[in-house]
């Protein structure tokens, strides 16, 4: 977490709270992403135990809420001071983050919904499998992303779209896959909508490489792509 802000008797008392707010944005951020990052994690097992479909959607409201503040945070502080570039920088990252984090909770929530609503039907051993490994990999990249952020980690940020590449070809293989359950009408149906979920869980891997562009924009001051969709 953020370390406890020095108390400078010459800094002024503004600019002193602008300081202390700015570091409490950061440490909402960090709980935000601790809190996403369980969400997404007992999506993945909602994929095996339908009934904690629930209480991901309800933990969705959590997320909301450090979003929320957030943003409150947000403009409080532009309205109480003036920040210099450095600071401007942070304040645009966190609300980036923050953005990508309240998505992730949202890509939990689908997942749950997904696995309730087909909780009666046959499922293919493969398909889940893959499934496990993809979400496996996706909640990696998802602490990494927040480790390099916490750490200022411009080498970890970076190796985040590397570590992005199995999920990626998980999910292109994804409709082989699902295809190759088509004998069984009901475990077609399951399939189908579980080459969704891969889409969803991918989606959360990607969130959390652009965490890691944002990190590289914060130590660095330039703004760089680390994948780019345009150009394959």
């Amino acid at each position: 977490m953020p370390g406890a802000l020095r108390r400078d008797p010459l800094m002024p008392e503004t600019r002193r709270r602008f300081h202390e707010g700015l570091r409490d944005a950061e440490a909402r951020v960090l709980r935000m992403g601790e809190a996403a990052g369980k969400l997404f994690e007992q999506s993945l097992r909602a994929l095996n135990d339908p009934l904690l479909s629930d209480a991901v959607i309800a933990g969705d409201d959590e997320v909301d809420a450090y979003w929320i503040g957030i943003e409150e945070r947000f403009v409080e502080l532009l309205a109480l001071e003036t920040p210099v570039a450095c600071d401007l920088r942070l304040l645009t990252v966190l609300l980036h983050i923050s953005l990508h984090l309240e998505r992730v909770a949202d890509m939990a929530v689908n997942v749950a919904k997904i696995s309730w609503l087909n909780r009666g039907l046959p499922r293919h051993t493969t398909v889940l499998r893959h499934l496990e490994e993809m979400g496996g990999i996706a909640l990696e990249l998802l602490e990494a992303a927040m480790e390099a952020f916490l750490r200022r980690d411009l080498e970890l940020a970076r190796h985040l779209s590397s570590m992005d590449e199995p999920i990626d070809r998980l999910n292109r293989g994804m409709l082989a896959e699902v295809l190759g359950a088509s004998d069984d009408e009901a475990m077609l149906q399951w399939a189908i909508e579980m080459h969704l979920v891969a889409r969803l869980i991918e989606r959360v891997g990607d969130h959390a490489v652009d965490i890691g562009e944002q990190v590289a924009f914060l130590v660095t001051g330039v703004f760089e792509e680390f994948s780019d969709a345009s150009h394959p």
